[in-house]
């Protein structure tokens, strides 16, 4: 072969060569993962806001959760508290039911008692209670004759006087309240009652030398137009239960009826009264009246 043929072999074997590693940089090519800075960003954002949602998933189930244990401790803390405060009530009834003056009262007695006036509940207890005795009055009327009477006893309505101890402050402030939400719904109940037609007793145990000064405070108050207010003759001259049975039957020998008795006292309800279908209602007394004998002392 001559030598030009080499060189023509040569050259066409060179371009052999070229093309077909050609044809295998175009087959990688297409074979590969190809993809725009467009798409890229699309991607890379997806995935961001993935992770975004993921935190945010996270974060609301971490405050649920908290929530949830406040909650608990809540429910737990309010139960603590009610029970409590029903062992300080039970105490308190014991005490009055036998009139144990100076009974020694728990101390956690105290602040449960300041948080029963200032949390409202006191007033609350005291609207229901008016509601209930509304309702029966609703559905009964006095007597023509105007002999049907109520009840009413007026002790524990009227402030004590302040306290310059700092130790019973905080009690002081308690009875003060207490007494003030408690004449606010006795005047009300006496003004509605006055109003529909009822002859209305006041009753008090303190003694009838103090009756000037009662009377003042009753006016002062807004009660005004009652048919009676009975007193003590004498300073604890006679026992409590003996004194509402004298009082009783000097009503009924006026030829009064005593259709209803409306006091925060167990004392005159536990007292015997014979008149059949007589209603008697106590009004809720707070836990901190049992601390106001200290006060005094």
């Amino acid at each position: 072969m001559s030598a030009y043929g080499h060189q023509m072999e040569h050259a066409y074997s060179t371009r052999s060569l070229s093309a077909a590693s050609e044809m295998r940089s175009s087959f990688m090519l297409e074979s590969g993962f190809y993809i725009t800075s467009f798409s890229a960003t699309i991607f890379i954002a997806g995935f961001a806001a993935l992770g975004l949602l993921l935190i945010t998933l996270l974060v609301s189930m971490a405050m649920m959760l908290q929530s949830c244990q406040s909650n608990s401790a809540g429910i737990l803390e309010l139960r603590n508290i009610n029970d409590d405060y029903s062992y300080c009530k039970i105490h308190s009834l014991h005490a009055k039911l036998n009139h144990l003056k100076e009974q020694n009262v728990p101390e956690t007695c105290k602040d449960l008692a300041v948080q029963y006036i200032k949390g409202g509940q006191y007033a609350r207890d005291l609207d229901l209670t008016k509601s209930v005795i509304e309702d029966y009055f609703n559905g009964v009327k006095p007597s023509q004759d105007g002999f049907d009477v109520v009840l009413i006893d007026i002790d524990g309505i009227y402030p004590l006087s302040p306290h310059s101890s700092n130790l019973f402050q905080s009690i002081s402030n308690c009875i003060l309240e207490a007494k003030n939400l408690k004449r606010k719904a006795v005047l009300r109940l006496y003004m509605n009652l006055q109003a529909s037609g009822w002859p209305i007793i006041l009753l008090s145990r303190e003694p009838v030398k103090d009756q000037n000064v009662t009377i003042n405070h009753l006016a002062s108050a807004g009660f005004r137009g009652w048919s009676s207010l009975m007193m003590r003759e004498g300073e604890n001259s006679t026992k409590t239960n003996e004194y509402f049975s004298r009082q009783r039957n000097v009503i009924q020998t006026k030829g009064f009826r005593i259709i209803s008795i409306i006091s925060s006292h167990v004392d005159i309800l536990s007292a015997a009264y014979e008149n059949a279908g007589m209603r008697k209602f106590l009004l809720p007394d707070p836990i901190c009246d049992m601390f106001e004998h200290q006060i005094k002392a």
